[in-house]
């Protein structure tokens, strides 16, 4: 097995969120080959009818899945930051349906897909922490479809922020309150299904009413309380409970 690298660290933190992960999975997952690489803002990472070869663990910066539509405008699926699998989808049904590029410079690490799935094949508790980090995923989907679909635009924003709030907080890159959002008023246009007029303005009326303050690049939360009731967040869909191993009646026993 190849020496253990800290540099997957983010993915491990990202994955004990909802699972526990035994010390020598944690080590198998550190000492995947990968290769590094830097990347410039609007880097495309996936296109939708790339080959299914590899995916990518986001080390530092944004990038975001999205849909490109005929006429050229385009819907912002998900927001990625530090710690999350990215093109987990092609590595394990050969396919995607949407592309990925850099909203920011970053890094990434690029994994083979045969060496993820033979990782998987051999630890079964990696296996299921990388499938339920899709399940996970796929209930911040389920919000964000919410939030474009019935929420005002002032509680569509909102929610937004407080949900990049906990996130950031969960991968130790600030608190939920205070946090970096190099993110341009285009990329969170695209996100909340807005023009980036909308957007400009929302984000003032929300200033003036002192639930969010802004400066270089970075979004302060003064009234958590407030901006939480008003857009109606609960952050239960960012806290997955862990699955809990059953033990059976004849283990009970022989344990006893």
């Amino acid at each position: 097995m190849p020496r253990s690298d800290a540099t997957l660290e983010p993915l491990v933190r990202k994955l004990a969120l909802h699972s526990d992960l035994l010390r020598e999975e944690r080590e198998a997952l550190l000492s995947l080959r990968f290769e590094r690489r830097p990347l410039r803002a609007h880097a495309q990472l996936f296109r939708g009818v790339d080959p299914a070869l590899h995916c990518c663990v986001l080390l530092d910066g944004y990038a975001a899945g999205y849909k490109l539509l005929r006429d050229g405008s385009r819907q912002i699926l998900n927001v990625l930051m530090r710690g999350d699998l990215v093109g987990i989808q092609r590595c394990l049904f050969q396919r995607a349906d949407h592309e990925v590029e850099m909203l920011t410079d970053g890094t990434v690490a690029t994994i083979a897909a045969a060496d993820l799935q033979a990782l998987m094949s051999a630890h079964s508790g990696l296996s299921r922490a990388i499938w339920s980090e899709s399940l996970f995923h796929g209930a911040i989907q389920s919000e964000w479809i919410v939030n474009v679909g019935r929420r005002s635009a002032s509680a569509r924003l909102g929610h937004l922020l407080c949900e990049l709030g906990v996130r950031n907080e969960q991968q130790g890159l600030g608190s939920r309150d205070q946090f970096e959002l190099p993110l341009t008023q285009a990329n969170i246009a695209d996100c909340a299904g807005l023009t980036a007029v909308h957007i400009n303005r929302t984000l003032r009326s929300l200033d003036e009413a002192g639930l969010i303050r802004r400066g270089r690049g970075r979004v302060t939360i003064p009234d958590w309380a407030g901006l939480t009731r008003m857009a109606g967040f609960d952050e239960q869909y960012l806290k997955p409970k862990r699955a809990e191993v059953s033990v059976s009646p004849r283990h009970q026993q022989q344990g006893a």
